[in-house]
């Protein structure tokens, strides 16, 4: 890929889903990174402390918040990773691209 002049990133994305939903940029708006979002930094601030994410989850939980968060991307938003699969895909999936 390098050789033809692409980018070789493009292999790590996924070929169900459009180029062009996968490349967009995620300053749209949608708030800070989850890592930073106040609702959530405790928790990612226990994991770079060294709690183990089992406890951190449970802490989630314990707080009546969704333990599933953890497992979304922390340098993302909150809002752009929990809209609906299917908004904003326009295009072919990426495994038809030509």
């Amino acid at each position: 890929l390098q050789r033809d002049g692409k980018d070789p990133g493009i292999m790590d994305l996924n070929p169900e889903k459009s180029l062009k939903s996968q490349t967009k940029e995620e300053d749209n708006g949608d708030g800070p990174p989850l890592k930073e979002d106040p609702e959530y930094v405790k928790y990612f601030k226990m994991l770079s402390v060294g709690l183990p994410m089992g406890a951190v989850k449970n802490a989630l939980q314990r707080d009546g918040k969704d333990p599933g968060i953890m497992d979304l991307d922390p340098e993302k938003s909150l809002e752009s990773q929990t809209k609906e699969e299917g908004d904003g895909d326009d295009g072919p999936p990426l495994k038809e691209d030509p």
